[in-house]
């Protein structure tokens, strides 16, 4: 059998304290960057101004690729997770809406106080700790 890859696109979201931004969806106590997958078609950055704007209620002023990462999926098990993360400012105060149940700014100096998704954790904030 195939295994299943999903498709994503992600924002690293700083605030003017070097905290990331990250979301729990409802129904899942895991927590992992804003974006989500992109529609047939669009391209990755139009998908992430889209999510955050549907999720957080945000809107892109800047955007750098940041980094391409895969790791098992967070809340489907047996999957695997692609995503494209880019580095993102924003205009707005997120604000948790649509599927998006909380958000919570995590201090990279210190260990999480949630648990978090595989990508994050082992892929994404490693090399953001490496660039600090």
């Amino acid at each position: 059998m195939r295994e299943r890859v999903i498709t994503v696109v992600a924002g690293l979201i700083r605030d003017s304290e070097g905290r990331l931004l990250t979301v729990r969806k409802t129904g899942s106590r895991i927590f992992m960057l804003p974006g989500g997958k992109p529609e047939p078609g669009e391209a990755d950055a139009d998908a992430l101004a889209r999510e955050l704007g549907e999720e957080l209620s945000v809107r892109i002023e800047t955007l750098q690729a940041f980094g391409r990462f895969e790791a098992p999926a967070a809340n489907e098990p047996g999957a695997t997770v692609r995503s494209h993360v880019f580095s993102v400012t924003i205009s707005g105060r997120p604000q948790a809406q649509a599927e998006i149940a909380e958000t919570l700014w995590l201090d990279l100096a210190t260990r999480p106080p949630v648990p978090l998704a595989p990508l994050l954790e082992t892929q994404v904030l490693p090399r953001l700790r490496a660039l600090d």
